[in-house]
């Protein structure tokens, strides 16, 4: 009963949130995108808006896949924390006592043993942020290079031209190539490639069926959405169904709402469900957002990474950035790559959750077809994310908290 008093009082949102997507995902010239609310065990709300393939007009509907981006990176933290838990391996354990290659690194601050793995998982060890293009002084002159690096020896020819920027732990500076680093230590102390484990021991116990890696197996390949980048006027089609390469363990899962619909009720929680505890445990979760370090960077514009709504300030936890807003926790991830943003938002608090995806990005900048670009973020004062998590956060997550009548 108490379960449809929620929700009811959540149905009160719908309508205003509802033209909200809409008139946001309009504004912004959006080809098409999807956003759900999962709350409690009820069925979850889900609004679908626009063509997830502009040329052919094929519409957005359930079964529709995204490339998720750096919400991937919320898996790869799982699975470290996993084998963290089957005592596998510290957090506080040197990164490159599992990637030696890490030695040729140039550290100006110490010794390369100082940087832990928790420092990777908390973007606190003074990476870079790009995985790829290593050296681009031009971007119209760099198509020529690969979107991704396809393999690890690639980055690995790279250590030694790689420097450490800040003494780790000291601040935080969002690093992809810190996350492809994690990947390696999975793979490397499981014996399974980092899509496998993935999927061997969060994907396929979650029931995430139609969620997979880079490119879609054939019999899915008809649901993958197409991908736009924006320029004003211009909308220039980004690569289709592209491969991430090397750096899967950074952005590469691809899967239909539905599936992250139940990664979310995972998050969640549900007491007394043994599948999610195998997953992992409620405590290791609750671990993982703990914020240990403001998740901000001095002289760069707020992004939806690095700010919240009515001014809260984020912090970083392990994979995970957290918020508290007028008391109630907010868990989240965001994601940007090749044309697709996204965010995983939960209330951790309220026992609510969003996802938001959309299959086209605004950089204000001109757009390049050459090849999917690597980390694309919309234009800080357009994001659209922005305006919809004030939205969620201020209107429609307190229903999910409010007492029944």
């Amino acid at each position: 009963m108490l379960t449809v008093l929620v929700a009811l009082s959540i149905q009160a949102q719908p309508d205003a949130l509802g033209r909200k997507f809409d008139a946001t995902l309009t504004q912004h010239g959006i080809v098409g995108g999807a956003l759900a609310l999962i709350h409690a065990s009820g069925k979850p709300t889900e609004y679908f808006q626009g063509e997830a393939r502009g040329e052919t007009h094929q519409a957005i509907n359930a079964a529709t896949a995204y490339n998720w981006a750096s919400i991937t990176k919320t898996l790869t933290a799982i699975a470290i924390l996993q084998l963290r838990d089957r005592g596998r391996l510290s957090l506080d354990d040197p990164a490159v006592r599992y990637v030696p290659e890490l030695r040729e690194v140039h550290d100006a601050f110490g010794s390369v043993d100082d940087i832990t793995i928790r420092h990777l998982l908390t973007h606190t060890a003074g990476f870079r942020n790009p995985t790829w293009p290593w050296d681009c002084d031009e971007a119209s002159d760099c198509g020529w290079q690969p979107f991704e690096p396809t393999k690890w020896s690639q980055v690995a020819a790279m250590m030694p031209y790689t420097h450490v920027a800040f003494k780790p732990g000291t601040r935080w500076s969002y690093s992809n190539p810190g996350y492809v680093f994690l990947g390696q230590i999975i793979e490397r102390l499981s014996g399974d490639d980092f899509e496998v484990y993935v999927t061997k021991n969060i994907l396929m116990p979650l029931g995430m069926t139609q969620s997979y890696f880079d490119r879609a197996p054939y019999f899915l390949e008809a649901d993958v959405s197409a991908s736009y980048l924006r320029a004003g006027s211009r909308l220039e089609p980004q690569p289709f169904n592209f491969d991430t390469g090397i750096t899967t363990s950074n952005s590469g899962l691809k899967a239909p709402m539905t599936d992250m619909e139940r990664y979310a009720r995972f998050l969640l929680g549900e007491p007394g469900n043994k599948v999610y505890d195998v997953v992992l445990k409620r405590s290791s979760l609750e671990e993982a957002w703990t914020g240990v370090i403001p998740a901000m960077q001095a002289g760069e514009a707020p992004t939806a990474y690095t700010s919240g709504p009515n001014g809260a300030r984020p912090q970083m936890g392990l994979g995970f950035f957290t918020l508290m807003v007028a008391g109630r926790r907010l868990v989240y991830h965001d994601g940007d790559q090749g044309g697709f943003s996204s965010e995983l938002l939960l209330d951790s608090t309220a026992h609510c959750a969003s996802i938001l995806v959309v299959n086209t990005t605004d950089t204000g900048t001109p757009a390049d077809s050459t090849h999917a670009i690597s980390n694309t973020e919309p234009d800080p004062h357009t994001d659209l994310r922005i305006t919809l998590r004030e939205e969620l956060v201020n209107h429609v997550f307190p229903a999910c908290a409010a007492p029944a009548p």
